[in-house]
């Protein structure tokens, strides 16, 4: 599998937060302390989230949490499906500081249970959203053919993505290359009516 890892890096404070530790432990810790050479403050990293329970996106979440000792987070009805124990339950709607790089936090229920994105509204410019596998450039998540499933997550995908941010959004998705909401917007309605 080929996942997405992000690292959000403040250049005042030299917090850093991890999202999604999905594989190659040394390659994720690597990439942590390439981001530490971008700031002049000393990085550490402040908290590991977890945008949902699958496989692909937690095997090298136990040795990122024990080489880094950060605190792991995830949304709350996915926290029972991780092997690594959860220290901060994420529900919809809650903002979250992890020191000064604030997140809030968007459920987006079908891929799994409590799937989230995490949005960062950049002070300076550009809002950010990291969907994992909930939003795609193309459509919404794998919801396993399940009409139930699809029509939750297109409905929350619509509601509280697309009915709340502005075209401008960057989607950082788990998988592939990112995309904006300016670009993904006109084909709701085709994802609907195909029905994935």
């Amino acid at each position: 599998m080929s996942n997405n890892v992000y690292v959000l890096t403040s250049k005042a404070s030299g917090a850093q937060v991890l999202i999604d530790a999905a594989d190659d432990a040394p390659a994720i810790l690597s990439l942590l302390t390439d981001a530490q050479e971008d700031t002049g403050a000393t990085a550490h990293v402040s908290g590991i989230i977890t945008t949902h329970s699958h496989w692909d996106h937690v095997r090298a979440l136990g040795e990122v949490k024990k080489v880094t000792k950060a605190p792991t987070a995830a949304g709350e009805d996915d926290i029972e499906a991780i092997s690594v124990p959860t220290d901060i339950a994420l529900g919809h709607g809650e903002a979250h500081s992890f020191e000064d790089i604030e997140l809030e936090v968007i459920h987006l229920r079908g891929h799994t249970p409590g799937s989230i994105a995490m949005l960062y509204r950049d002070p300076e410019g550009t809002a950010h959203l990291f969907t994992g596998d909930s939003l795609f450039p193309g459509g919404v998540g794998n919801t396993e053919d399940d009409p139930d499933r699809f029509l939750s997550l297109l409905t929350d995908v619509t509601e509280r993505i697309f009915d709340r941010l502005p075209d401008t959004t960057i989607v950082h998705p788990g998988h592939g290359t990112g995309t904006t909401l300016g670009a993904e917007r006109p084909h709701l309605a085709q994802w609907k009516a195909r029905g994935w």
